[in-house]
């Protein structure tokens, strides 16, 4: 069963230049919610993996990013989707667990839990530091223009060669779940 890991702000939610703090101030992006239901219904396992230095920073608590991640499972949960898990890395730098993106550990993390080969997992973000994140781990990626795609899309091509490119989450779910040969292709 393919694994398909979503990054969260930007991809899922609207990305906010002094993050997103509280519940309060997370808002879904349109379609979102409704494009996890599509993966879920269709088999693939779904699950997140974000940087929230927000916490590690002492800048919101642990319990705030939990109701966040509460709230956005039952709002999914209402029309039909689920996530497997949401790892959430709170440390402020990369080192020394090698979990924080760019870094790949929650994806390799993620592929060793839900036991998704590379050639089985994708992982769609909108930031370098996912893309990187994606490479390094070894499995494939794909990249949303919204929150930072559009700035990430220029800067890319000479970093990753020609990317597989949506304009939004829903774009990315609609492109794989009507490709026929999308896990077989390379």
């Amino acid at each position: 069963m393919p694994l398909v890991i979503l990054d969260r702000d930007g991809v899922i939610n609207r990305d906010r230049p002094d993050s997103v703090r509280s519940l309060a101030a997370f808002e879904i992006l349109p379609g979102a919610c409704e494009a996890v239901a599509k993966l879920t219904k269709a088999g693939h396992n779904v699950a997140i993996a974000t940087n929230q230095a927000v916490v590690g920073r002492g800048e919101m608590p642990r319990e705030e990013l939990d109701r966040i991640h509460a709230y956005l499972s039952m709002e999914v949960e209402k029309i039909g989707g689920k996530f497997g898990h949401i790892y959430a890395c709170t440390d402020t730098q990369v080192e020394p667990n090698n979990r924080r993106k760019p870094a790949p550990g929650m994806l390799l993390e993620a592929m060793t839990d839900f036991k998704s080969p590379a050639h089985l997992t994708l992982f769609i973000g909108d930031a370098d530091r996912d893309m990187e994140a994606a490479h390094r781990a070894g499995c494939r990626k794909l990249l949303v223009r919204t929150g930072k795609g559009e700035k990430t899309l220029a800067s890319w091509q000479s970093h990753w060669g020609e990317p597989l490119v949506c304009d939004d989450l829903a774009a990315a779910v609609s492109h794989i779940l009507q490709t026929p040969d999308f896990w077989s292709a390379p």
